[in-house]
């Protein structure tokens, strides 16, 4: 989930001290919105995704479990400028195995937009990408239409799949009976559907 953190963290005692050691003793910027600083905070989290992710392959390297990495980011300009996380090159680089984007967006022009960027289109000619639909919050209600509408948007571009955030708002935490908004995901998902196996999908570079 993730995989960030706050653009306004890295002013630690210790994150300062690294980037003096790496800027001739220069302290950060100010403003952690700066260009500069917010690419250097966004390369150590690169880095540690590096580091994490070829440490739980070699982990399983000899046994026979398969152990795939899954990312569910917001869209990639908000998780870069907001959380520091550069999915769309962690996802080039082949440190991402699955992606479901979280697009939570309540006007469907901007939820369409979100499904068409390039580093989403890019991502789905190497692995599974499935698409994160908001089915509502305690202080947002979603009714089940909207989510409908989104899952045919989803599908008819035909993305690997769906999940919903969160679990108490697909059903009982709505201003619309239960049974209506069962029936409309039995509509949804009539039957059971397998997960995608990333085994037939093209692997990054």
């Amino acid at each position: 989930d993730h995989f960030g953190l706050p653009v306004t963290f890295g002013y630690d005692d210790f994150t300062v001290e690294l980037y003096k050691k790496e800027h001739q003793g220069k302290s950060p910027p100010t403003d952690p919105k700066d260009e500069e600083w917010v690419r250097w905070r966004a390369n150590k989290i690169t880095d540690f995704l590096t580091k994490l992710f070829r440490a739980v392959k070699d982990s399983v390297e000899d046994s026979n479990n398969d152990v795939i990495i899954s990312l569910s980011p917001n869209p990639q300009r908000f998780s870069y400028q907001f959380f520091l996380a550069d999915w769309a090159t962690w996802e080039q680089r082949g440190l991402v195995e699955e992606l479901i984007v979280q697009i939570y967006r309540d006007n469907f022009s901007t939820f369409i937009s979100e499904l068409d960027q390039t580093e989403v289109k890019r991502a789905r000619s190497h692995i599974p990408v499935g698409i994160g639909i908001l089915s509502g919050l305690r202080t947002r209600l979603v009714p089940v239409s909207q989510i409908q509408r989104q899952v045919d948007a989803v599908r008819l571009r035909g993305f690997a799949g769906v999940s919903f955030f969160f679990y108490e708002t697909l059903l009982n935490m709505s201003d619309e009976p239960a049974s209506k908004r069962e029936s409309g995901f039995e509509v949804m998902f009539p039957e059971f559907v397998k997960a995608p196996d990333i085994e037939d999908w093209k692997k990054s570079n």
